[in-house]
């Protein structure tokens, strides 16, 4: 049995919580929220399972205190950006806990964000402890999936990946984090703030270069607004003719002048099809397609859950997910 605490109360983070709970072979000890609206509720009852008897608690020393039974790893799923999980990072390594994020900065930080992935390599080996970040994108589809295909290739010129989504079916907080239902002026607005995007779509680039032994000399990214065609009703809100609907962000990995690598997600409300795609230029040419695509919600909180097992058989430090044995579902451990 794999005990766990985990950091982080919203949408994703229950989602991630009823996983675990829902899985033979872990056992969620305790989850930690700053929402004082949330503490003393009891997690099952958040997730919809039914009473479990672990309820949320304001910090790790009160969840650990807290515990039936001893945690072994944490998993975090509470921020983006890698500089803000650094506090928190420090705080579950010192209790001696292997670590599973969902920061997508961290998916592939060492080019991007090569101070703060120092500091956290080192904080996880002064205890000796191993912290990955994954998800389903960051994570997987738009680079560690990739990657492992091009692992069937003699040779390669060019990794395109596409990731199209309709995001008339995703969570509110996703379909207002990519725009939708914002005027002209709100979108440009939250665009120069640099909230109005998908995050780690460089890091996904940079990934595939790693795992190709490349260095980027560019690592280009574009963010534009995508406008309905029609009006839409499908989203959170209804959408007029014209306006912003979603967002597309393209980035580009240059090589000695030449494009290597292009990650295109382009995700809004009301899009016609929704799909995955990896596009190989090499030996052997090739495309890989999945009709409808992944949805990010259930496989985001899979993959951080399969993850763990993967995390136990690492030695300490920052990993990236072409570090660790490869995730898959278990059944009990």
């Amino acid at each position: 049995m794999i005990n766990i605490i985990q950091a982080g109360a919203g949408p994703l983070g229950l989602h991630v919580s009823k996983f675990i709970i829902e899985r033979e072979g872990l056992e969620l000890v305790g989850l930690v929220d700053l929402n004082p609206e949330l503490e003393g509720k009891d997690v099952g009852e958040l997730t919809g399972v039914g009473k479990t008897g672990v309820t949320v608690s304001g910090s790790i020393d009160e969840a650990i205190r807290k515990a039936k039974n001893q945690p072994s790893v944490g998993v975090l799923t509470t921020v983006s950006s890698v500089k803000k999980l650094i506090p928190t990072v420090e705080e579950f390594a010192a209790k001696k806990l292997d670590l599973v994020t969902t920061c997508e900065e961290l998916s592939y930080p060492w080019q991007q964000h090569p101070e703060e992935a120092e500091e956290i390599d080192k904080i996880c080996r002064n205890h000796g402890v191993t912290c990955v970040g994954t998800g389903v994108n960051p994570g997987f589809l738009m680079d560690y999936l990739s990657s492992v295909m091009l692992s069937i290739c003699q040779d390669v010129e060019h990794v395109e990946v596409q990731r199209i989504q309709d995001a008339s079916v995703r969570r509110v907080p996703f379909q207002k984090k990519i725009g939708a239902g914002l005027t002209h002026e709100q979108f440009e607005e939250e665009k120069q703030k640099g909230t109005l995007r998908h995050v780690g779509l460089p890091e996904s680039a940079d990934m595939i270069a790693g795992a190709m032994n490349l260095k980027f000399d560019e690592n280009n990214e574009t963010l534009e607004k995508v406008l309905a065609s029609e009006k839409l009703t499908s989203g959170y809100k209804t959408i007029e003719k014209g306006d912003p609907c979603g967002v597309e962000q393209i980035t580009r990995g240059i090589v000695d002048g030449k494009e290597r690598v292009k990650l295109q997600f382009r995700a809004a409300v009301g899009e016609g099809e929704s799909y995955d795609k990896i596009i190989v230029k090499g030996n052997p040419n090739f495309e890989s397609i999945i009709p409808g695509g992944i949805n990010g919600d259930v496989a985001t909180s899979a993959i951080t859950v399969n993850t763990i097992r993967s995390v136990y058989k690492c030695d300490s430090g920052l990993k990236t997910m072409l570090d660790i044995p490869a995730p898959a579902w278990f059944a009990k451990t």
